[in-house]
């Protein structure tokens, strides 16, 4: 993704060194580290964009040839996606993708509207003109993104993102942000599933504008109603989404 994003983990980037180790220990350990967040990166977004399908297996070797590392660094990758719910590790059995499941989804839903809305009365009221200035270009980055004659739907799901991650990083509450991180990546799935839908991506986009013209009154009540009805319709698309998984499961 080309735009600095929220650590999906609550993980920095690269690892911060640490002062009481030498100076070639600690350029390894980088390594490594930025070794495992690649792989972590390459596969939670094939996993995101349903590359790698539900209940498909992760296959350490293969994934190591790919990303031209060794087992170790997918091991802590994949350790990371299963403490995120998107990875199921069986002992013996290997590790699968977790599949898409509707009570996770709910619940996930209503932490993330709990905590954005509440988010958006803080940015609102804060009054930040450089957060006002991001949001605005964001939304003229989704405006023509929507002009091309062919949308690309995986950039504008990451100008989806990276607008309600900007609205969250400037209440300067990292708990909060780790927490709907966490939300947002069980959600990621079944939205990127529901984005294609219908003109689902332009109603997204008068969504945003909306709420950044908010936003921009002052009215943190405004802004609350406007990021409401936005949830509101992502958890409608979701949930139509989420029947017609469930369908396909029973046939």
């Amino acid at each position: 993704m080309n735009r600095k994003r929220v650590g999906r983990a609550g993980v920095p980037w690269p690892g911060r060194m640490n002062p009481g180790m030498k100076s070639s220990s600690a350029s390894a350990e980088i390594s490594e580290e930025s070794k495992s967040q690649r792989v972590y990166n390459y596969l939670r977004r094939r996993i995101r964009e349903l590359e790698i399908p539900p209940r498909a297996p992760l296959r350490k070797n293969e994934i190591a040839l790919e990303c031209g590392v060794s087992r170790a660094p997918v091991s802590e990758a994949i350790a990371r996606l299963a403490a995120e719910g998107l990875v199921e590790v069986f002992p013996q059995s290997g590790s699968f993708v977790s599949p898409i499941r509707p009570e996770d989804i709910r619940e996930a839903m209503f932490i993330r509207m709990a905590l954005e809305l509440e988010a958006v009365k803080r940015v609102t009221q804060a009054a930040d003109r450089t957060v006002q200035q991001r949001l605005d270009e964001n939304i003229k980055a989704q405006a023509a993104a929507l002009r091309k004659k062919r949308l690309d739907l995986v950039n504008y799901d990451d100008l989806d993102e990276a607008l309600h991650a900007e609205i969250i990083c400037a209440t300067n509450l990292p708990r909060a942000t780790h927490m709907l991180e966490a939300a947002r990546v069980m959600l990621d799935r079944p939205r990127f599933l529901a984005l294609p839908e219908d003109d689902r991506p332009k109603e997204t986009f008068n969504e945003h504008k909306r709420i950044v013209d908010a936003i921009k009154t002052g009215d943190p009540e405004l802004a609350a109603a406007a990021m409401r009805v936005h949830l509101n319709l992502v958890a409608r698309a979701i949930d139509a989404k989420l029947a017609q998984i469930r369908d396909d499961d029973e046939q």
